[in-house]
């Protein structure tokens, strides 16, 4: 969690109401985070997906890609594919033209899942509400 918004893990009551708004993102843009699921196994690995990045101001308007696994998933591949099938799923079912994603610097194996899927770097700038440096990556769908 140390590049997730503060760092800080979520009590039960914080990751209720985190869970809510994702709802409430698919009810208001129609899209969302998506479950990673390992096939052979059926676990849950955590989380792919398109948010509007409204943290980030000077970007904006956007959509962005981002993925979230647990520990025991790194390192597999799983991120990346897992991001290929939102990337597919952005192009031809959500008609979307560009996505973005928000690479915190020093999580260099997030940016590596960027530059797998062909985003290239636009721009680095700092996250205003945690002051951290952040490069911008982006790919025209």
């Amino acid at each position: 969690m140390r590049y997730i918004h503060d760092g800080r893990t979520l009590d039960r009551a914080a990751t209720a109401e985190r869970l809510a708004a994702y709802q409430r993102h698919w009810d208001e843009h129609g899209f969302g985070l998506y479950a990673v699921e390992i096939k052979a196994t059926g676990e849950l690995a955590g989380f792919t997906g398109l948010a509007v990045p409204t943290f980030l101001p000077e970007i904006m308007p956007a959509v962005e890609i981002g993925w979230r696994l647990g520990r025991a998933y790194w390192g597999r591949g799983v991120a990346t594919e897992a991001a290929q099938a939102v990337v597919a799923h952005a192009r031809a079912e959500l008609g979307l033209r560009r996505l973005v994603s928000i690479h915190v610097v020093g999580n260099e194996a997030s940016a590596r899942v960027m530059v797998k899927l062909g985003m290239s770097l636009e721009r680095e700038t700092v996250q205003p509400d945690t002051g951290r440096q952040v490069r911008v990556y982006a790919i025209d769908l």
